[in-house]
């Protein structure tokens, strides 16, 4: 959503008014609906939670964004629409006021008002409920000091103005801000439930939430089924009355099922295949980019690490070109910086190494790494983690490849399940390993999370000041080009540090039954409700 804003000379405040009809699934005339509408559908890991506080992965987002529903949703092109709220005013530069709808529920036919939210966003930033995903409430004002534990959690910048009025402070000017508002992270969650239940509340027998469906069974590493909600707001626009997840991590696996009519949609394709796979399956294949980038994630605190040279020499060996059109090759794009094309706010980077013949960067990279004191006699050696997937395990085959035949470089492989990598990243314990990030919202600044000092996200352990200077300066920016001129010079800063190895733009190439209805290629988030999909007859 493209936002202007003008200015008077007389008044500092600044006002912005979206009011929206309420957007649902759009069935064309004249077409004929299965009299079953129920999906089955692919995601490539267990969720670490159903609790928005704990919520951090793209699986647990894309089930969340079906169980709950923040101030605003992402509609089926990508767009944000209101959600809860139906309306919403921009007061000043750091001053949003929301507006909510009276007849919003919760699964249970309570009301949800503006109290809910308060309570759902000081949660998050409580220190004593331990989440790991923090940034997008971060931009609420006082909300690192919370998180600090300078101040108490009363103090955010989140009041209900009266039931259904939500008036919200923010850190820095935050155009965006409608944009993470439709997060899982940013969604509600019933108090009265939670304070029952405790850490219990998201078993389905418990489950309270306010999206277009409730949760109705969940067995952890098998499947997770949700049923239309008869108390959602909008439910009557609500074509789907069930949706069943089943986390499957072989992408080989996930193919044969969906052949076998397991599955409607799948998470991606295999590697290596597309070319088989579009000549077989031809329109069921979806494919476009997202807005995501894959990548390498360096613990800067381990003394492997510490050195720039070395991560830098890392970098530059890889082929990203024959990674991405002979092994992936299912449309990535190959990516040097940490930030994607397409991205808001910021330039892409590419160093100036990217153009050299290979034989010119293997050269420099073992200078490189001679200079931090490491040669044939005296190897680097270290671990490198994955999570189990047949995609990430050939990407990491390939890598260490080019490090062990170009380097003599010796990285040894290490394979465990999705939630004991993250647990393993967010505490320190991995020297490298595989990593990926899918903007929350289409905006630069959702990638520096990944690289500011002291961030929850920043698991590389990477800090540098003059980056996070850049970074706060652009936020006081209310010019467009001033701060992605900022934002693209602390880009350009901290990957000159080589604080990671990117390695290429994340592309959706997944298939997607002919009778399911609602898939828009063009979603370059990739975050999508099932409310907006439907199934023809077939």
């Amino acid at each position: 959503m493209n936002k202007t804003f003008v200015y008077t000379t007389a008044l500092t405040a600044l006002v912005l008014t979206l009011q929206q009809n309420a957007l649902a699934v759009t069935i064309p005339p004249g077409t004929t609906l299965a009299p079953s509408q129920e999906l089955t559908r692919q995601v490539p890991a267990e969720t670490e939670s159903l609790d928005p506080a704990h919520i951090e992965s793209w699986t647990g987002n894309t089930i969340g964004l079906d169980l709950f529903e923040g101030l605003t949703r992402i509609d089926a092109s990508g767009a944000i629409v209101p959600g809860v709220a139906q309306s919403w005013t921009r007061t000043a530069p750091d001053t949003w006021v929301f507006k909510l709808r009276h007849d919003a529920k919760w699964s249970n036919g309570q009301p949800v008002t503006a109290a809910d939210f308060v309570y759902a966003w000081q949660r998050v930033v409580d220190p004593k409920t331990g989440s790991k995903y923090t940034v997008l409430v971060e931009f609420v004002k006082n909300a690192k000091a919370i998180i600090a534990g300078k101040v108490p959690v009363t103090s955010l910048g989140a009041r209900a103005v009266d039931p259904y009025t939500l008036e919200v402070k923010t850190e820095v000017p935050a155009a965006f801000f409608p944009q993470l508002a439709a997060m899982a992270t940013m969604a509600p969650v019933d108090k009265a439930v939670v304070t029952k239940f405790g850490s219990d509340w998201t078993r389905p027998a418990n489950f309270v939430g306010n999206g277009a469906f409730a949760l109705t069974d969940w067995q952890p590493n098998n499947r997770l089924v949700v049923t239309k909600s008869g108390n959602y707001w909008n439910a009557p626009k609500v074509a789907i009355s069930k949706v069943t997840y089943l986390p499957i991590e072989s992408d080989e696996t996930a193919m044969r099922m969906y052949q076998a009519g397991q599955f409607d949609y799948t998470y991606t394709i295999p590697s290596g295949i597309f070319n088989q796979v579009d000549k077989q399956f031809g329109q069921q294949l979806q494919k476009g980019l997202q807005i995501a980038t894959y990548y390498y994630s360096l613990n800067n605190d381990e003394p492997v690490f510490k050195d720039k040279r070395v991560r830098e020499a890392l970098s530059m060996v890889i082929d990203r070109d024959l990674l991405t059109s002979k092994l992936t090759s299912s449309g990535e794009v190959p990516m040097y910086g940490l930030i994607s094309k397409g991205t808001e706010g910021a330039a892409v980077f590419k160093p100036e190494w990217a153009s050299w013949p290979m034989a010119k960067r293997i050269e420099t990279a073992r200078a490189l790494l001679k200079e931090a004191g490491y040669s044939d006699a005296k190897p680097l050696i270290f671990t490198f983690t994955y999570n189990t997937n047949d995609l990430h395990k050939k990407v990491a085959l390939f890598v260490t490849s080019e490090w062990r035949t170009k380097l003599g470089v010796n990285a040894k492989l290490e394979n465990v399940e999705y939630k004991v990598l993250l647990k393993q990243r967010h505490d320190g314990k991995v020297q490298a390993s595989r990593d990926g990030w899918f903007v929350d919202y289409n905006d630069a600044m959702s990638y520096f999370d990944l690289i500011r000092c002291g961030s929850v996200q920043n698991d590389q352990h990477y800090c540098n000041p003059k980056v996070d200077a850049l970074i706060d300066q652009a936020n006081q920016q209310t010019d467009d080009k001033q701060r992605t001129a900022l934002l693209t010079q602390a880009h350009e800063l901290a990957m000159n540090d080589y604080p990671m190895i990117p390695l290429f733009q994340y592309s959706a190439a997944r298939l997607v039954k002919p009778y399911v209805g609602g898939y828009a290629a063009t979603n370059y988030l990739d975050m999508r409700s099932s409310q907006d999909m439907y199934v023809l007859k077939h």
